[in-house]
This record gives C-alpha cells, structure tokens and sequence, in this order.
C-alpha cells in the first residue's frame, strides 16, 4: 500500500508543478499582452498629435509641402500597422524619420519656432515620445521573461505541450533610430 502512496505522491508533485508552471507562462504571456497595449496608447497619442504638428508648420512653410506629405503619410502607414511587432517597428522607423526631417525644415521657420501652440505640441512630442520608451522597455523586459521560460527547461517542456511560443521584440533597426527624436527650438 505504501508503495501506492508513493506513486500517487509523486504523480500528484509532478501534476501540480506541472499547473505551476502553466500558470507562471501564461501569466507572463499576459503581461507581453498588456505592455504591448501600453504601446499601442502611447502611438496613437504621438498619432493624434501629428496631424496639429503639420497643420500648424503648414501655416508657417507651406512650400514644403513635400516633407509634410511625407509625414502624413508615415503617420498613415504607422497607424494602420497592425502586424508583428517587428512590422510595427518598421513603420515607426519611417515616421520617426520624416519627423526629424520635418524637425530640421522647422530650423528655418524662426516664427514658427517661436509660436505657442507649436512650442506646446512639441513639448506634448517629447513627453510622448519619453513615454514610449518606457513602455517599449517595459514590453521587451517582459518578452525577455517569456522567452526565457519558453526556452529554459524545464519550462519549455510545458510551453511546448501547450503552444506557447516565444513572443517578438519591439526594436528599432539602427542605432540612430533607437534614440528619442532631438528637437530644440533655441536660437
């Protein structure tokens, strides 16, 4: 009878670590699904401010017409990604840079750069774009965590039984892109 216990014991530790370590992987899939929200509101702020951004340089330069579609149009491009988040970091590289460009044809509007509502755009862009950021860590922190348990045994055991499968990276292409857009408006 002893030998039953035993048995049965051991059955039952391997079960309930089994359900522990269930739990732990699709707790941790969770948070890469929540931070990776966290994301997706802090774009569509940067999203909603861009149309007042080129609307108010459109009064100021509006013979750079060029550099504004440009940026209307990557805005667009950006807001209607909706794949990986690899697909989603291609499309803010190409928005973050017609935002420097629109950035550097500002230098030669001293008018512009001096408007109020400019000024307070460009602050909001800031603290955006600093938001951004830090969600972008905190969802790539908690893709390490997935990733690591999906790979690491005795974990990856259970992720594979399951399908639970290793999350992607929110990361820009190149250095320079990885940096927050440097804006200055001082003379």
């Amino acid at each position: 009878m002893i030998p039953i216990y035993v048995v049965l014991g051991a059955i039952s530790l391997v079960l309930f670590w089994g359900i522990g370590m269930y739990n732990s992987l699709i707790r941790t899939r969770q948070h890469v699904k929540e931070s990776w929200s966290a994301i997706d509101t802090e774009l569509k702020r940067r999203y909603d401010l861009i149309p007042n951004l080129v609307e108010t340089v459109k009064g100021y330069a509006t013979h750079e017409s060029e550099t504004l579609e440009a940026v209307t149009q990557a805005r667009n491009n950006a807001v209607a990604s909706t794949g990986s988040p690899g697909q989603q970091a291609q499309d803010e590289n190409m928005l973050v840079g017609a935002l420097r460009q629109l950035f550097a044809v500002v230098e030669a509007y001293p008018d512009l750069k001096a408007n109020e509502s400019f000024l307070h755009m460009q602050r909001e862009l800031t603290v955006t774009e600093d938001r951004i950021q830090a969600s972008r860590r905190f969802y790539n922190a908690n893709v390490r965590a997935l990733n690591t348990k999906t790979e690491v045994f005795p974990s990856n055991m259970i992720a594979s039984m399951f399908g639970i499968s290793q999350a992607e990276f929110f990361e820009l292409e190149e250095a320079a892109e990885r940096e927050t857009p440097k804006v200055s408006f001082t003379n």
